[in-house]
């Protein structure tokens, strides 16, 4: 069995308040059923099949959801019937409570006239709006083809949706195609689709406005445990995770737009929901990033994804713990933000150059030994060129246009005579801002280790920049 709520529209209503009714509508339905379809502004059909055993026969059910909208303030026509397009139709047709027999709805749509279909297609294309402070929810579905039809059918002496239905159904396929026999499956009552329930999107979001201010992160602390452990607990129930969380301080102080706001967002490396772990994170962050007055507001919110499995495989290496996230945070707040990440790869051949991106691991593993098809290549190493991150400076003795003696005073770093050398490999760039001009040597030491070498030109001075192992 399906319900139709039907909102009769007025012109002389403003937007905002036919935004509020039309949400307070669609609320009202979801009160009686999860299962909710939306069509156009002022149109919502429920399935009401599991409502027997709680409030009883379909005209109880009728007068419950009459009696609810009343108290809602809503003017509603509602139709009961075996299927959504009759509760849909009779809705739009008939004002005040209809409810019709199993098998009946060919018989109680007969009379109904031919105008009511071009009521539908007008309809169809008017979008469900929504107040900002409601929970959103998914967009209308249309109510019947956009497609106006009753006027053709009135010149063939059509007047109601019976003579429609009594049509053969070869012969107006013939004349209208698949347009008329889409309607006359409308005007016979017969279910055109399953009904498609229209998603909640549920904000997971929690908020205190305080008595009186504080400042320091200590008595915050005590405020974001209040907050976060309800939070996690909708997080559990629903099977979610956080991924992003976000803080939101409301300050004392007056700006331009009112109230002054101390925002901050944290993308996590996993999904969670422990109220410690997210609170710990909040705070180290909150201390490398501290608000600048008094708060007297404090909200905090998250963007979910589902719920991490727990389940690896046996050779499969898990993803990364809340205690690495915790790991970060901390690292964050005694390093700075901005000295805490993974490195990446930028388009420059300057020596040394890199960016410093998010720390975000991968969520699969390749061992690099297991590519290489020759057990025999697998047990040689590659050499890698180890650099410094701060160039070492260095004396460097020159003959014939080439380095045979490298010294330094930095420990480790014994230095001695040229053994073998390569090079030079000359290197240039971003002439227009902080460039580098300097020719690269790999040298081969007395003392058995091999260095890279450069010169910088301007100044002529040696660096020693890395070491190969």
């Amino acid at each position: 069995m399906f319900a139709c709520l039907y909102l009769p529209r007025r012109v002389d209503r403003p937007s905002s308040i036919v935004d509020r009714r039309s949400t307070t509508l669609v609320q009202l339905a979801r009160d009686f059923s999860p299962r909710v379809e939306t069509h156009g502004d002022s149109t919502v059909t429920l399935d009401i099949s599991g409502l027997g055993s709680l409030i009883g026969e379909p005209r109880s059910i009728g007068e419950e959801l009459r009696r609810a909208a009343a108290d809602a303030g809503l003017g509603v026509h509602i139709a009961i019937a075996a299927s959504s397009t009759a509760a849909i139709l009779l809705a739009h047709a008939r004002a005040g409570l209809t409810v019709v027999p199993p098998g009946g709805e060919a018989a109680t749509l007969a009379p109904l006239p031919l105008d009511l279909l071009d009521r539908l297609s007008t309809s169809a294309a008017a979008p469900l709006r929504q107040d900002k402070a409601a929970a959103p929810v998914a967009p209308a579905a249309p109510i019947a083809p956009v497609s106006p039809i009753a006027p053709e059918l009135k010149r063939w002496g059509l007047r109601t949706l019976g003579d429609l239905a009594s049509l053969p159904s070869g012969a107006l396929s013939a004349r209208l195609g698949q347009t008329g026999l889409r309607w006359q499956r409308w005007a016979r009552g017969e279910e055109m689709r399953p009904l498609v329930p229209a998603g909640v999107a549920e904000s997971f979001e929690e908020s205190l406005d305080l008595e009186w201010p504080i400042d320091g992160l200590e008595p915050l602390s005590f405020v974001l445990a209040r907050l976060f452990e309800p939070l996690c607990d909708r997080l559990e129930r629903g099977d979610r995770g956080a991924v992003v969380l976000r803080v939101t301080l409301t300050l004392v102080t007056l700006g331009e737009n009112g109230r002054d706001r101390h925002e901050r967002v944290l993308e996590l490396p996993a999904p969670m929901r422990d109220a410690r772990v997210l609170r710990t994170l909040a705070l180290l962050d909150l201390e490398s990033n501290p608000p600048p007055a008094a708060i007297d507001r404090v909200a905090v919110g998250v963007d979910v994804a589902e719920g991490r499995v727990l389940q690896f495989g046996l050779f499969a290496r898990a993803l990364p713990t809340d205690t690495l996230a915790t790991l970060v945070a901390r690292l964050g707040a005694l390093m700075g933000s901005d000295h805490v990440g993974a490195p990446s790869l930028v388009d420059t051949y300057r020596p040394g150059a890199f960016a410093m991106a998010a720390f975000d691991p991968p969520r699969t593993f390749t061992n690099p030994q297991s590519l290489i098809p020759n057990p025999e290549q697998r047990s040689a190493p590659p050499s890698v060129l180890r650099r410094f991150r701060s160039p070492i400076p260095a004396r460097v003795v020159v003959e014939q246009g080439r380095p045979v003696r490298v010294t330094t005073d930095r420990r480790g770093c014994a230095g001695g005579r040229v053994e073998r050398s390569e090079g030079p490999w000359r290197s240039s760039g971003d002439w227009w801002k902080n460039g580098w001009n300097c020719d690269e040597w790999d040298v081969q030491l007395s003392d058995g280790a091999t260095y890279r070498i450069s010169q910088a030109h301007d100044p002529g001075a040696w660096f020693i920049d890395g070491i190969v192992d």
